[in-house]
């Protein structure tokens, strides 16, 4: 009973961000093993099941617990690296879960938990470099959608990534292992091209809502997230008419998901890297 007390008094003691994370983390390995099953199953492009859905919801909430208790203190907030990253995660968790109730997303999930699991962690060890801000709900909009715009992104980076994989093995021949663990080609791509809508259309309000709401935007690292995000914007939506009006598919759409991605991540890791890690 000694035993037991001293592991509950510890437990009580840990923050709140540490031990939702923890627990998060366990669920995640948990819904990996459930989706390991279903993938090794014989229907294995079949919807995501309870048991994963359970766990997944549940450790994406856990996640969203561990990233919001970072973030937030004493009434201020902190937008460093490592919040941010494992907010994102947790964000792409939950939608990736609820997507998982109209589409079989099982390879996705695969791809993306130990990512999530990575982001937690690091967020645990890492401390913030930030500096703390006091938000006004202009603001919280922009935060919120760059946020969900990034989320919708990273999915369909992966997704851009699964696609280009079952594009190389059907063109090399190897359907045998392809088809009983992918779903059609054609369902991926436009889920695909769900995502990058989606994302669009967040990244559009993040600009807009950054241009109306933000008071200084020649303040240290704001001019060069501009810059970027505009370009990412410009190329996601070059992408998008080209596949309403061309018919854009395989190489095209998963090429121009990475580059836009990545013009993305440079517009924001890269000023957010340069003023916490360099420049402090």
């Amino acid at each position: 009973m000694r035993h037991f007390a001293l592991i509950f008094d510890s437990a009580h003691c840990m923050d709140m961000s540490t031990l939702a994370g923890l627990s998060a983390i366990a669920l995640y390995l948990i819904t990996l093993v459930f989706l390991y099953q279903d993938l090794h199953s014989r229907d294995r492009a079949k919807r995501a099941d309870r048991r994963v859905l359970g766990t997944g919801l549940a450790a994406g909430l856990l996640h969203l617990l561990s990233a919001w208790s970072l973030i937030v203190s004493d009434g201020q907030y902190y937008f460093g690296i490592p919040e941010v990253s494992t907010l994102i995660f947790a964000a792409i968790a939950l939608l990736l879960q609820l997507s998982s109730l109209r589409r079989p997303l099982h390879n996705l999930m695969v791809g993306l938990f130990p990512l999530s699991i990575a982001a937690i962690v690091l967020s645990l060890i890492l401390g913030t470099r930030a500096q703390p801000m006091v938000l006004d709900t202009g603001i919280a909009s922009h935060i919120l959608m760059s946020i969900l715009a990034y989320s919708f992104f990273t999915m369909a980076v992966l997704q851009a990534g699964l696609v280009a994989l079952l594009n190389y093995q059907l063109r090399h021949h190897h359907v045998a292992s392809v088809i009983h663990r992918f779903p059609p080609l054609q369902d991926m791509e436009s889920f695909l091209f769900d995502l990058l809508w989606a994302g669009q259309i967040l990244l559009t309000l993040g600009i807009i809502t950054g241009f109306v709401f933000v008071d200084d935007m020649g303040a240290r690292g704001i001019p060069h997230k501009t810059f970027f995000s505009i370009l990412a914007w410009i190329v996601f939506g070059i992408l998008l008419m080209g596949r309403h009006w061309l018919g854009w598919r395989g190489r095209m759409a998963t090429r121009g998901t990475v580059i836009g991605f990545l013009l993305l991540i440079l517009g924001f890791y890269g000023s957010k890297f340069v003023i916490e890690y360099i420049l402090s």
